[in-house]
C-alpha cells in the first residue's frame, strides 16, 4: 500500500505542504464501471474544495 498519497489540487481540503494528501482514506472511481483504460476515466471523489 503506498506510504504517501501525491496531490496537486492545493485548493482541495486535504491538500498538505510537499503536494501530499492528509484525508484518512482515498476514493478513485472509474467512469467506465469496474475497470479504466486510461487514467482520464477515473476521478478522485475524495477531494472537498477548501474553505
Amino acid at each position: 500500500m503506498a506510504q504517501d498519497v501525491l496531490c496537486e489540487v492545493k485548493n482541495c481540503h486535504y491538500w498538505a505542504n510537499g503536494n501530499k494528501c492528509s484525508a484518512d482514506a482515498i476514493y478513485v472511481v472509474s467512469h467506465t464501471g469496474k475497470t479504466a483504460s486510461e487514467q482520464t476515466e477515473t476521478d478522485c471523489k475524495t477531494f472537498v474544495p477548501e474553505g
